[in-house]
């Protein structure tokens, strides 16, 4: 049986595995997710000079009415959706998708996928 420190040491790894390849620019920012029981977090980022550009997570008070549980699937697509579509304000076209250690799927793919249909390139 895995044990909880063990899996954060595992995902950790896998985070820092992923991200000795990824880069975000600034011509191509990198969209990094991170995911709690209860929240989940999106932002975009310019490993370049070091900045994050665009944020969003189900803490926002944009979302508060809008999704009705934080938790699942549905409030992930809206922040995808209201990260994407910050981005697109400040200019950005299409970023490097950083899951951050976790597997693709569920809400980390609901986030991504969202951001997709919201314009955003990856």
């Amino acid at each position: 049986m895995i044990n909880k420190t063990n899996r954060k040491e595992t995902r950790h790894k896998r985070h820092m595995r992923i991200r000795r390849v990824l880069e975000g620019t600034t011509e191509r920012p990198r969209l990094c997710v991170y995911r709690s029981n209860k929240h989940i977090y999106a932002q975009i980022v310019d490993d370049a000079q070091k900045v994050t550009i665009a944020c969003a997570s189900t803490l926002d008070p944009e979302l508060k009415g809008k999704v009705k549980k934080s938790w699942d699937r549905d409030g992930a697509a809206a922040v995808g959706e209201l990260v994407a579509a910050r981005a697109k304000g400040k200019g950005i076209e299409s970023v490097v998708f950083d899951r951050g250690g976790y597997i693709y799927h569920g809400r980390v793919a609901a986030v991504a996928e969202a951001a997709r249909k919201a314009g955003l390139n990856f």
